[in-house]
Parts: C-alpha cells; sequence; structure tokens
C-alpha cells in the first residue's frame, strides 16, 4: 500500500512490519461524506502524524479505528487480519486504546483510582487499593512521569499532567496501538514538552504504536517517524518527517485555502 505525495514522491512502505492497515475505508452521516476513501498503514513501533484541517475527517478517522463507529465500506487489518470492531471495548480488547481531548477522567478522584478506572482491582467485597495504589506508582515511575503523590484528586493536577495520566492508563491496559487525539491542545510549552518527552519514551521502548493528531506540524514533525495529510476525505500525503517541513506542510494547507476560495468566488 502506497500514497503519492502531491508531488509525485511516494512514501515507502512495508507492509510485514505494519501492525495496522485501514484500505479505502469510507464513512457518511447522513448528507454528509466525511471521509471518501482513506488508506493509511501504521508500522510496529512507529509514531505516525496525522494532520489536516478543521473538518477535515481526522477525529472520524480515529473514532473509526478505536470502534466508536463503523465504518461504511472499506476494510481495517490488524496484524494482517482484517477487523471489524463493534464497540469501543472490542476495539479495546484487540489492543487499541483512545485518549481524546477530554481525557475521560474523573477529576474528584484519585491519581491512582482514575488509572485503574472500569479496570479496578478487587479483593471481595472491597478495592485493593493497596495494589493498586502501588502499580499506579510504579506504573508512573517506569514511564518517567514525576507525579508526587497518586493520592491527589486528578483536578489537581496541571492539563499535562493530566494527559499523562490518560496516557499512562492506555498504555498499562495492554494497547498494542495508542491514538492521541490532539494531545497538546491548548497546552503552555513546560506542559507540551513533558507529552513530548512521554510519546519519546514510548517510542524508544517500542512496544506501542501510536497515531497523533495535531494542528502543531512542528511539534508533530518533532516527535513523528512519518506524517499523514488528511484533506477532502482522504490521506494526500503521506512522507517520512525527515523528508518534508513545516514550510511545505503550511504551503500544501494554503494551497488547500486558494482553491477553496477561488471556488466560493467563481459561485457567487
Amino acid at each position: 500500500m502506497s500514497v503519492t505525495a502531491p508531488d509525485g514522491q511516494a512514501a515507502p512502505t512495508t507492509a510485514g512490519g505494519d501492525v495496522l492497515q485501514v484500505q479505502h475505508v469510507a464513512k457518511r452521516f447522513g448528507p454528509v461524506t466525511a471521509l471518501v476513501d482513506v488508506n493509511l498503514h501504521l508500522r510496529r513501533g512507529e509514531v505516525l502524524g496525522l494532520i489536516g484541517d478543521n473538518g477535515a475527517g481526522k477525529s472520524t478517522l480515529l473514532k473509526i479505528l478505536c470502534g466508536f463507529h463503523p465504518q461504511d465500506s472499506g476494510t481495517i487489518l490488524l496484524e494482517g487480519q482484517e477487523v471489524s470492531f463493534k464497540s469501543v471495548d472490542h476495539a479495546r480488547s484487540c489492543g487499541i486504546d483512545v485518549v481524546y481531548q477530554d481525557l475521560g477522567l474523573i477529576n474528584q478522584i484519585t491519581v491512582y483510582h482514575n488509572i485503574f478506572l472500569n479496570r479496578e482491582q478487587v479483593r471481595w467485597p472491597l478495592l485493593s487499593n493497596r495494589s493498586m495504589r502501588k502499580l499506579a506508582r510504579q506504573r508512573l515511575d517506569d514511564m518517567g512521569i514525576d507525579l508526587k503523590s497518586v493520592d491527589v484528586p486528578v483536578a489537581s493536577l496541571s492539563g499535562g499532567q493530566r494527559q499523562a495520566i490518560a496516557v499512562a492508563r492506555a498504555v498499562y491496559s495492554e494497547a498494542k496501538i495508542l491514538l492521541l487525539d490532539e494531545p497538546l491542545a491548548a497546552m503552555g510549552a513546560k506542559e507540551a514538552a513533558l507529552i513530548l518527552d512521554l510519546v519519546r519514551d514510548l517510542k524508544e521502548k517500542g512496544d506501542v504504536s501510536i497515531i497523533v493528531v495535531a494542528h502543531n506540524y512542528g511539534q508533530v514533525l518533532e516527535i513523528c517517524d512519518r506524517v499523514n495529510l488528511l484533506q477532502h476525505g482522504m490521506i494526500t500525503l503521506d512522507k517520512l518527517s525527515k523528508n518534508t517541513s513545516v514550510q511545505e506542510l503550511n504551503d500544501i494547507v494554503i494551497a488547500e485555502y486558494r482553491a477553496a476560495l477561488e471556488a466560493r468566488q467563481r459561485s457567487q
């Protein structure tokens, strides 16, 4: 599977190393076409940046991959086997987990309870709080997440720390593929650096393959091995990060804006 970039160059692919393949996936919501013909692949241990304008279909694609929406057509291959996710829990059981912008954390409960949310350890009839607390501390330390206490409520943490907790929860749910939806949105430089470092550490360990949806092209190229551009419901660019630049990505998106503006002007 190969996607050709607008300049005629094709990003190299190695199907044998792909943990995930998306082939000709399309999705409509009534009269609105969200995805036309998406072809995407994710290599084992790779961090893939998925970029595109608002409304390009990035979130819809993530929701299909995590089992929230079914695709209308097309095929998803996981470890080379075709899959058809029935629900988010089904996708999670297959090793795909997602962290959305709202994180899915409960602010009023402790860090360690959030990490084990819906996966609580129980010693009937009580929760095994001591065991969960110890494991949560160990897992955060292993991931390099500097947190003074796992006994504090999540509401007391910074935005970057909350994002890190959500990522840690997904990683330790035995996720093979982690989908991050705008993990750096509305974060300051210090908080963004925490998440960037966390993604780098996960990439170095190579246990998880990651798709990152983001708008900041500089950050995408800094942490991602490869970048895909989603336009008009299709992947229109697939390049190694080292073979593209912020300038090239900006030029492509600006050209899209200009074409849309000219089309509106002609229709008036």
